[in-house]
């Protein structure tokens, strides 16, 4: 290789290497915060359901196991005086154990559509609050259940009236804090009102740097109008993972960044509260996207996330993902071979470092919002195509000869089968993040590649598919960027990346009516 193309090929992997740790460090650098609890220093209370990482309250029968719920007790006594319940089917033991490890109650009933369960599960928190005075504070008759249109106001009243009478605790209803505004006649039937204060699910979401003042504005009209009832602030959290809502950004710095925050705000004016939660749930993730899981203070393992104490990453494992970004630019760098020119010599490793980011960036996006085999096979799928596309592409820049030059050809052969499965992935995401967006994550990093490659690339072939697909992104970007506000970087970014694609698709076109 001459000077020249050698110095230009080890500058361009420095820039290359410096732009993926610089990437990974950005994202994962620690954070410092003001404490939220120390060990002489316990939070009020906070959600508390028992499934482990493989479990669901859908499971028949419920695998709820004693021992699990003794450890996670343990755990949370040392953090927290009290936790809130949404049901009492199997944690029958849960206030004997909470006895044990010197933790209060709030026991939720919940209440469905069945009326047959829920009279089973109110009779059940009467029984228990009856048996445990001394560990139940307040029973909760139901969880958001007109959210739900599960039931009406009036059956709700009978429910809790059914309740107080029989037993010595205070009786309250839980529900978004609208709810109450739509529903002013349950407050004569409770002892205390429970609201809802969820920031990032608002229908006006608010980012975190508005989210506590919005908490405080909501929780200080409430205790004027409803005065002089007292208030609990039932639910209040910020989610670690999953796709932003306008200007709300789930991560682990932001949740941290909220609680610690709304601790201290809720401290200073003798508020009461619950958090949410004490444990991610990866079973929320079926129905409310990957931003049902990541609520926990504590990982779905039970391992502390560093949200109430301590520094905060983002990814705190970014070394490995700056590891394995590194491997597989260097496998690019050594499938390439010689570059053919002092100009490619400059573009194969900047090829190699975007390839090698895209590629684990929509890695790691996989790794936290795939559900269920369906997805994780889809997102297997464009990580094979973008691997596919990489290595055609690493392989134009050089002068590939034996082995390298059969790859070489049998990829090109494909290669605009590559960019019509791209242009079909884009066109079925841009379809679904128009149509069915809240729970869906924005997987730019899935399509960045092949939107760069092939804009700079263009093949010949498959023009009617082309033509179709090209158009279905292209009127999908305006809708979508309409649903997700320009406030959304997120959903800029994905539309930004769709756009590159449509020119990419619009050069291969123009080329094979050429070659027609």
């Amino acid at each position: 290789m001459p000077a020249t193309r050698h110095v230009a090929y080890l500058f361009a992997c420095l820039i290359s290497l410096l732009a993926l740790t610089a990437l990974w460090y950005a994202i994962g650098r620690p954070v410092q915060l003001a404490d939220a609890a120390t060990p002489t220093h316990k939070l009020q209370c906070a959600s508390y359901t028992p499934f482990g990482k493989d479990q669901s309250p859908f499971d028949q029968p419920l695998q709820i196991r004693p021992e699990q719920m003794d450890a996670d007790l343990a755990l949370l006594s040392q953090r927290f005086e009290c936790l809130r319940t949404y049901s009492v089917t199997g944690l029958e033991q849960l206030p004997q154990l909470a006895r044990k490890y010197g933790l209060k109650l709030m026991v939720g009933a919940w209440v469905s559509r069945s009326a047959a369960d829920t009279q089973i599960e109110v009779n059940n928190a009467i029984k228990i609050a009856n048996a445990y005075p001394d560990v139940i504070q307040a029973v909760i008759v139901g969880n958001e259940a007109l959210l739900r249109k599960e039931v009406t106001a009036q059956q709700l009243v009978s429910l809790i009236d059914q309740v107080k009478t029989q037993i010595q605790q205070p009786v309250t209803y839980a529900d978004v804090w609208e709810f109450w505004l739509k529903h002013p006649e349950i407050a004569p039937a409770v002892d205390f009102i429970t609201i809802h204060l969820l920031p990032y699910w608002e229908d006006n979401p608010a980012g975190i740097e508005q989210a506590l003042a919005q908490v405080a504005k909501v929780r200080e009209r409430f205790g004027r109008d409803f005065a002089p009832k007292d208030i609990l602030i039932g639910e209040t959290g910020w989610p670690s993972e999953g796709r932003q809502r306008e200007t709300a950004v789930p991560s682990l710095v932001n949740q941290a960044t909220f609680i610690r925050g709304f601790v201290a705000m809720a401290e200073q004016h003798g508020w009461r509260y619950n958090l949410i939660e004490a444990f991610d749930q990866p079973w929320k993730r079926i129905s409310e996207g990957a931003v049902g899981g990541y609520w926990g203070l504590y990982d779905a393992d039970r391992q502390d996330k560093s949200i109430l104490a301590g520094p905060v990453s983002n990814l705190p494992h970014w070394p490995l993902w700056l590891g394995a970004s590194a491997v597989l630019f260097a496998a690019t760098l050594l499938l390439g071979g010689r570059p053919r020119s002092t100009k490619h010599a400059w573009l194969l490793p900047l090829l190699a470092g975007l390839g090698a980011g895209s590629i684990m960036l929509f890695s790691e996006l996989t790794w936290v919002t795939s559900r269920y085999l369906g997805e994780w096979l889809w997102a297997a799928a464009l990580l094979l195509l973008n691997l596919l596309i990489l290595a055609h592409a690493a392989l134009l820049l050089t002068q590939p000869s034996g082995w390298r030059q059969r790859a070489s050809a049998w990829l090109s052969g494909k290669s605009a089968l590559w960019l019509l499965l791209s242009a079909f992935a884009g066109a079925v995401m841009m379809l679904a993040l128009v149509v069915d967006a809240r729970y869906r994550s924005f997987p730019s990093a899935a399509l960045l590649l092949p939107a760069v490659v092939y804009l700079c690339h263009p093949v010949s072939g498959y023009r009617r598919e082309l033509t179709l697909l090209g158009v279905l992104i292209g009127v999908g970007l305006l809708p979508q960027l309409y649903e997700e506000t320009l406030s959304n970087l997120q959903a800029i970014g994905w539309a930004l990346t769709c756009a590159l694609l449509v020119v990419a698709v619009l050069r291969s076109l123009r080329l094979s009516k050429r070659s027609a």
